[in-house]
């Protein structure tokens, strides 16, 4: 949603972004790290996720590769989501207001 707000940490380019995660008890800028596909207004896909205390941040090649993931999956026609999720190979989250 924050990103869907204008609010990314990161915007990376080809539709990768990176958000900052609050850890239990702390704040955002000591937490985690997420790699974020997003087709605005349509998808998001959560990718990657890390510790910045356990990596400080992704390398070069990690985000030419997440880029190249983005312009494949951000791509997929809901017929073909649907199949990589009864596959297995894809798992849908739903927002709260989605729950509903």
């Amino acid at each position: 949603m924050r990103i869907e707000h204008g609010l990314a940490d990161a915007d990376l380019g080809g539709g990768v972004f990176k958000q900052r995660i609050a850890r239990s008890g702390g704040g955002r800028s000591t937490g985690y790290r997420v790699i974020v596909l997003v087709r605005s207004g349509q998808r998001a896909f959560f990718v990657y996720g890390f510790a910045k205390s356990e990596q400080p941040n992704i390398r070069k090649a990690e985000e030419e590769q997440f880029k190249k993931m983005a312009s494949h999956v951000l791509e997929l026609t809901d017929g073909q989501l649907n199949a990589l999720i009864e596959a297995g190979h894809l798992e849908e989250v739903k927002t709260n207001a989605e729950k509903i």
